[in-house]
């Protein structure tokens, strides 16, 4: 049986019991978890091993890869650029960058490119990961793209390219590349353990990747198989080859490999803890430890507001029901679930997720070390056993206490702590 570390308040007993079951359901090799309620940690628990190879522990110091976690953080960050007047999501993505204009893309909207609809999922040049090391080799390939369709007609998740579009959109309305807007905007004024290209000194902390088990179900396999198979979902996922498909390969471009850690890529590399996740969204949403809450009415309001949704463009094959805002993922999309209608964040390709709901004042993080099948339900088996700490039903209130919970020992401060 897989050790738990780390506390839950009371009243949060059914998260715990969640997390400490996603392991004994052989789903996690390593995992973390934090939740912040109104500004305040409530929930920090972690546990397994932080490379399996090796038999190394996860601990309190262990980061991980967030995978496609890392665009909330992009999409916050445009936020607050709106806020301080840099940047406005209704204007022309040329206002910013001209020469992105090109080819059919002259109409093109900031919003249309947060929200996935720019038409620029997959791109025609090849390109090498020393070309992603360099930043303007992306960029000058998506100012020479012709979209896949007429950007803002359609959407369809951008996977990889997003980070380049949104990154380059930022750097020139800041004057910030992404991974220093990220330390400026939100790392450093929350004292948050994230980044987007790891410093060397890090690298020691970070969680093993590790594959995904086998499908087991025949007619699922296949349907994976299937679309990764699709030409612009290959491209999409590779870059043109830059990358691997599935992650995991040989060389520096492997998602274990310490020079991918280090490169810029900022819709799927950053590296963050599970707390640092779930306090920079609890800061979008309250105040936590004296910093003001981060976004206004407004850009909240904004933020939970569906741009993309339906059966989406079909050389991909978008999964039924998803929901895009401007950069978020949001409530009703039947595969990832979250606390309201007034929830936005972002989930990765090992199933990890971070998210704010705004009415109940959460900021939420899960980070694990496997990477995850279609179908996988660990984040949602967490997300539904905190809608039941917090006695959620049409509203939120404040958690009914659970004392007693099987795997805690409460302590007489009120905080269940694990072993």
């Amino acid at each position: 049986m897989t050790t738990i570390h780390g506390f839950a308040e009371e009243g949060f007993g059914p998260v715990a019991d969640a997390f400490r079951d996603n392991f004994a359901r052989g789903a996690e090799t390593g995992a973390a978890l934090a939740i912040h309620h109104r500004g305040r940690l409530v929930v920090d628990v972690h546990g397994g091993l932080a490379d399996a190879t090796a038999g190394q522990p996860w601990n309190a110091g262990t980061v991980a890869v967030a995978f496609s976690a890392t665009k909330g953080l992009l999409a916050l960050a445009g936020y607050l650029a709106q806020q301080r007047g840099l940047l406005d999501f209704d204007a022309p993505v040329t206002s910013l960058w001209p020469e992105f204009g090109a080819h059919g893309k002259e109409n093109t909207t900031i919003r249309d490119v947060f929200a996935h609809r720019a038409g620029l999922v997959a791109l025609d040049t090849d390109l090498t990961f020393a070309d992603l090391t360099r930043w303007t080799p992306v960029t000058t390939a998506i100012e020479a793209q012709r979209p896949q369709w007429e950007p803002g007609t359609d959407f369809a998740y951008h996977a990889l390219t997003f980070g380049w579009l949104t990154g380059e959109i930022l750097r020139r309305a800041t004057g910030l590349r992404p991974h220093e807007l990220l330390a400026e905007y939100l790392s450093a004024p929350l004292a948050a353990d994230a980044w987007i290209g790891l410093p060397a000194d890090i690298e020691p902390r970070v969680a093993r990747i590790h594959p995904a088990p086998e499908v087991a179900d025949a007619e699922t396999r296949a349907l994976f198989e299937k679309v990764m198979a699709m030409p612009a979902v290959l491209r999409s996922m590779t870059l043109g080859g830059a990358l691997p498909a599935r992650f995991l390969g040989d060389g520096p471009a492997d998602f274990n490999s310490p020079a991918l850690h280090a490169t810029e890529i900022p819709a799927a590399n950053g590296i963050m803890s599970a707390a640092a996740l779930s306090r920079i969204y609890a800061a979008a949403v309250s105040t936590i430890d004296g910093t003001p809450q981060l976004l206004d009415d407004k850009s909240i309001a904004d933020a939970v507001t569906p741009r993309s949704a339906g059966d989406g463009w079909p050389g991909v094959l978008t999964p039924p029901g998803i929901r895009f805002s401007t950069g978020f993922l949001v409530n009703g999309y039947p595969g990832r679930p979250l606390l309201s209608d007034r929830s936005f964040g972002h989930d990765g390709a090992n199933g990890g997720l971070g998210f704010a709901d705004a009415d109940a004042e959460i900021g939420f993080g899960y980070l694990n070390n496997q990477l995850a099948n279609p179908g996988d339900e660990r984040a949602n088996r967490l997300t539904a056993a905190l809608r039941k700490s917090l006695g959620a039903r049409s509203g939120y209130a404040a958690p009914v206490p659970r004392p007693g919970a099987a795997v805690l020992t409460v302590r007489s401060c009120g905080t269940a702590r694990l072993s």
